[in-house]
């Protein structure tokens, strides 16, 4: 399915925004989260998308060289197994430059997804007259003017959708607006935003939602809110005194059909830490953490000396967006043996 932008890029459109004019959110009070996916489905995992300049459309040497810097910042920003860009003279999707933009009465820049076959790209020339006022692509100046669009800025929010990055849905006074790079207007300089060279948290949390996570120990975007699950086993949960057992915890995010591709997945190189209490008591006790291993596990060995009760504990990180998460109690039993005998003494007695 072909989609295109017609994006409203001027500042103005913002106040028809906060207004809901026209647009479809405007029952929305606060919203907040991932951008919105568009039709059509994702493009395959870290597929790399080869564009190259459309034929009597070629940028200008300044244009050219945001768009190449655009598309690097959608390859090392993604977070995410999402779709790599480069530029080859074979590439097999175009991007063009000038007059024949088919970006609507007021779109600056446009394009169109049709995944997991292709995508084409426009961007305006310098100097096209709209109703609102004349286009001024920054780097076209030697020194960059107020008023002026960044074209990486805007060529990275055109590869944000070729991804499948709707426009993001902001709270009603834009105090999000720096979540997001794919949004429905851009900012002109100096406006806070106006040079943004990375995908926010809030367009690689829809990243990783549709094309998964490149490691287990990635981090999760902070505009994420996932459940985790925390579960533990024990070597064994009936010792003598002297002997040990080995708990080994599991991280996983929740297997939740709303969390799309990162649902089930283990999650690795966290903070695991192991807690004990005597049994029947309330208030646990830290141990210290867990080693962390493959596959999201993490791993302990204790030598209690008497019945103890532990668990597993992920508390809530600060820095990406997981919930935390405590494992069921396992009870380990610890018997007693006599130091000697009569007949043989200095030498151990079994266990009873």
């Amino acid at each position: 399915m072909t989609l295109r932008s017609r994006s409203y890029r001027h500042p103005f459109l913002a106040l028809l925004a906060a207004l809901g004019v026209g647009l479809s959110s405007a029952g929305i009070v606060a919203a907040h989260g991932p951008d919105p996916f568009l039709s059509g489905g994702p493009f395959g995992q870290n597929e790399q998308l080869q564009y190259r300049w459309r034929s009597g459309a070629v940028p200008v040497s300044a244009i050219a060289t945001a768009i190449k810097a655009a598309a690097a910042d959608a390859t090392n920003t993604r977070a995410s197994k999402a779709p790599t860009f480069a530029y080859a003279t074979s590439g097999a999707n175009p991007i063009g430059y000038g007059v024949g933009a088919p970006c609507g009465v007021n779109g600056i820049a446009c394009f169109t997804r049709d995944a997991p076959s292709g995508f084409t790209m426009w961007l305006r020339e310098q100097g096209h007259v709209f109703d609102w006022g004349t286009l001024k692509w920054c780097q076209t100046y030697a020194t960059a003017p107020n008023g002026c669009y960044d074209a990486e800025t805007i060529a990275l929010d055109e590869f944000g959708h070729v991804d499948g990055l709707g426009h993001h849905v902001n709270r009603d006074d834009d105090s999000d607006y720096l979540d997001a790079v794919v949004q429905t207007y851009s900012r002109t300089k100096p406006n806070a935003g106006w040079n943004v060279h990375a995908f926010g948290r809030c367009d690689t949390a829809t990243l990783l939602l549709r094309y998964d996570v490149t490691t287990a120990s990635a981090r999760y975007s902070t505009c994420l809110d996932l459940s985790t699950v925390l579960t533990m086993t024990a070597s064994s949960t009936a010792i003598v005194v002297g002997g040990s057992t080995t708990f080994t915890a599991t991280l996983r995010v929740v297997d939740d059909d709303g969390y799309l591709l990162i649902g089930g997945n283990a999650v690795s190189g966290r903070s695991v830490t192991l807690q004990k209490r005597a049994p029947g008591a309330t208030t646990w006790t830290t141990v210290g953490p867990m080693v962390a291993g493959a596959t999201g596990t993490y791993v302990l060995a204790q030598k209690p000396t008497t019945t103890t009760e532990y668990r597993a504990s992920f508390k809530t990180p600060s820095d990406e967006g997981l919930n935390g998460d405590a494992s069921p109690v396992i009870k380990v039993a610890v018997a007693g043996c006599a130091a000697t005998t009569a007949s043989a003494p200095g030498i151990d007695a079994p266990c009873l």
